[in-house]
């Protein structure tokens, strides 16, 4: 998602389609599609959504078996900024992290309990000012949470990025000042055990890797 060279979200569907044909071809049994959270409209993250929505669709329509997670928001990303600085506002935004992902597709890959499903893949939603506190008292971070209006984090951010990923990246948190990420999580049904809770295991985390 951080990636500058991003493609443009039509481009997407296509790629998608040709690896899902590809799959097909090969005699993959199954597919497991990781998904994005968000709405899909509203905010300039809204196409990647949509984009997505349309690979679900062809995932379901491959004639395979098929589980699909809607991933939330990596909290790993977060450590090499040092700050929490955004326009989420007073947002709730459901997260997790690469590692908890990985431990939820491991089983929606071998389970074929799971085939046929859509799963949200996250904690429980937190706001921005909770999230700068646990990572404060785990990294020694700022404390605190930097409230922006969603004009001047999108301005910041295509500034340090280029303008397509600058409005993406402020587009997501748009998102979450509107509630587009203050969801349900499936995380427990999909990999058979409750995602850990930042309240009581932050502190698990201290050894994320840094991702810039």
């Amino acid at each position: 998602m951080d990636a500058p060279d991003m493609d443009a979200p039509d481009k997407h569907i296509d790629q998608h389609r040709n690896m899902i044909e590809a799959a097909r071809s090969a005699g993959v049994r199954k597919l497991v599609y990781t998904s994005v959270q968000g709405a899909a409209a509203g905010s300039a993250f809204s196409p990647i959504v949509q984009s997505n929505r349309q690979t679900e669709a062809d995932v379901k329509a491959s004639g395979l078996d098929w589980v699909i997670g809607r991933i939330g928001i990596y909290i790993d990303t977060y450590k090499a900024r040092g700050e929490i600085a955004n326009g989420a506002g007073d947002g709730l935004c459901a997260y997790t992290t690469r590692s908890e992902l990985a431990y939820a597709c491991a089983h929606m890959l071998t389970g074929s309990k799971h085939n046929g499903h859509t799963y949200l893949l996250h904690g429980a939603p937190i706001t921005q000012a909770i999230l700068a506190r646990h990572l404060g008292d785990t990294f020694g971070m700022a404390p605190w949470y930097r409230e922006m209006t969603v004009e001047a984090f999108r301005a910041e951010r295509i500034a340090e990025l280029v303008e397509f990923m600058g409005n993406v990246i402020a587009g997501i948190y748009q998102g979450i000042r509107d509630g587009a990420y203050d969801e349900h999580s499936d995380f427990d049904a999909a990999a058979g055990r409750p995602h850990p809770s930042w309240a009581n295991d932050f502190g698990t985390l201290k050894n994320l890797p840094i991702d810039r």
